[in-house]
């Protein structure tokens, strides 16, 4: 028999897909990644291809398997992490979606949120999920498919419509999708949909009762990591072979647990499309008066979960993104580190990215995104240097905020995602906030979450205790800045951040 030697993940982001493979150390083995298109039919709506998702998937798992010359046979289980809240509704007897996935990062559900706020069921909800109304969860985006695209509503009702966020989506179509895919998500990514109950870890019917869900179209939720399973690979399926699919994590849960930030008190940033810090509470679900969302951090058992605090941040590298691919001024992200360092400052100006509305801590989904305090004297490098910036400030408001929710003061930060190989955004990020940033030695943390789960499944790793010997420190950022210049810096972003609120007229 041979010997099961590593657990793999599937993890699918915003903007790509990625296979990994990590060996019982947790280092990467091999490892495949594809970019898929972003659609924008509208301004403020965001959608992905569903079929060019799972295209891409299929390619990088087979392109991943091929690099590393590893056989089905030496993989112990697969984990799934992905973009979270982000919405399909898919016919099960085909795969085929009605509609393209909804984006979380998508706008067009604002006046369905605002319904349900007018209607005051907003504390309600708020009370159940630990989640504000607003555009970037997955239940006010299933209503607008139901109520838009023809003919789902009926279909949802008769059983042939259902509904998953990305890992739902790629588990039913490794598992067999059509020819009987398990139809599952987890504690972490239900957190998300706003229709489940934090206490319960259920779909709540007075919730689906409010946004008009049929429940029959919600998948079963289970542990992060399942020993019971979800199912097994296909034969002909792209693994090639059968391999248990076992874990599953929102991408920011999966960057916390490949962070191995499993103690009360640990907290992670995670620097992608968006910026998501999360501060584990254990078992305790902490409400948060201070615009953070409580949700789920992982869950190893049926009924029982552990929980954090999370400051979500909506647009960071997708900042950069549009300085790339919108004005053009910039041919790669890469190129950003040297074009700051050669500046050195934005020039008095800041740079509110606020494209999909204000995420935590303000919750504004009428605010727009603002470029303040523009002269003559602005240049190309001033811009780029005022990008970095606004990533650098959008966490110390989530860090201010959680210190306020929690009591916890934070002396270091754990970092990760791909912004993090810039070293003058993470010494730009440790003097804005005043504390130590540390990188660690696997930068690509989410996957290695969602590999950690299916191999704690399966008995590749004995305990979560036995994780935490894989993680290793890359470098440290120590703060230079003194506190007035802190002071003063963050003084000015708060500034232009009240020039972003209500940009866009609430509609009658």
């Amino acid at each position: 028999m041979t010997e099961k030697k590593y657990a793999a993940a599937v993890d699918q982001g915003t903007t790509g897909t990625r296979c990994m493979v990590f060996n019982k150390g947790g280092e990467v083995v091999a490892a495949v990644y594809e970019e898929h298109e972003q659609i924008y039919p509208k301004p403020g709506w965001v959608e992905h291809d569903p079929m060019e998702i799972w295209e891409k998937t299929q390619k990088v798992i087979k392109a991943t398997m091929k690099k590393g010359n590893i056989s089905p046979e030496e993989i112990a289980g697969i984990g799934v992490t992905n973009q979270r809240e982000t919405t399909i509704v898919w016919d099960p007897k085909t795969g085929k979606p009605y509609y393209n996935a909804i984006v979380w990062q998508c706008t067009r559900t604002t006046d369905i949120c605002q319904k349900v706020i007018d209607a005051g069921h907003e504390p309600m909800i708020k009370k159940k999920t630990g989640l504000p109304v607003v555009t970037y969860f997955s239940g006010p985006k299933i209503t607008w498919i139901l109520d838009n695209v023809p003919g789902v509503r009926e279909k949802a009702e008769n059983g042939e419509a259902i509904f998953g966020n990305i890992d739902t989506w790629e588990i039913w179509w490794l598992t067999g999708g059509p020819n009987g895919g398990a139809h599952v998500t987890d504690y972490t990514n239900a957190s998300r949909t706003l229709l489940m109950n934090l206490e319960t870890l259920n779909w709540d019917d007075e919730i689906l009762n409010v946004l008009r869900i049929p429940r029959q179209m919600l998948p079963k939720i289970r542990p992060s990591s399942d020993k019971k399973l979800y199912g097994f690979t296909p034969k002909d399926g792209p693994f090639g072979g059968e391999i248990p699919v076992c874990g599953d994590l929102g991408d920011q849960q999966g960057a916390l647990v490949g962070q191995t930030s499993l103690s009360v008190g640990e907290a992670k940033n995670t620097y992608g499309t968006g910026c998501f810090m999360l501060l584990n509470t254990g078992e305790k679900i902490v409400p948060s008066p201070s615009g953070l969302l409580t949700t789920v951090a992982y869950g190893t058992e049926e009924g029982k979960a552990i929980y954090a605090l999370e400051g979500s941040i909506a647009i960071t590298g997708a900042a950069i993104q549009w300085l790339r691919d919108n004005l053009k001024i910039i041919k790669s992200a890469a190129e950003t580190e040297e074009i700051a360092k050669e500046v050195g400052d934005s020039g008095g100006i800041y740079f509110v990215p606020a494209f999909s509305g204000l995420f935590a801590p303000y919750w504004d989904m009428y605010a727009r995104g603002v470029i303040v305090g523009l002269t003559r004297y602005v240049t190309r490098e001033n811009l780029v240097h005022a990008t970095l910036e606004s990533i650098c400030y959008q966490t110390k408001d989530v860090l201010e905020a959680m210190k306020k929710d929690s009591g916890v003061i934070l002396k270091t930060l754990k970092v990760d995602g791909g912004a993090v190989k810039n070293n003058y955004l993470m010494q730009l990020q440790s003097d804005i906030l005043g504390v130590e940033v540390v990188r660690p030695t696997v930068e690509e943390t989410t996957a290695l979450g969602a590999a950690y789960m299916a191999g704690l499944a399966t008995g590749l790793w004995g305990s979560l205790e036995d994780l935490k010997a894989n993680w290793g420190i890359d470098k440290t950022f120590k703060p230079q800045w003194t506190d007035e210049q802190r002071e003063k810096g963050h003084s000015g972003w708060k500034k232009a951040i009240e020039r972003t609120r209500g940009w866009v007229e609430k509609s009658s």
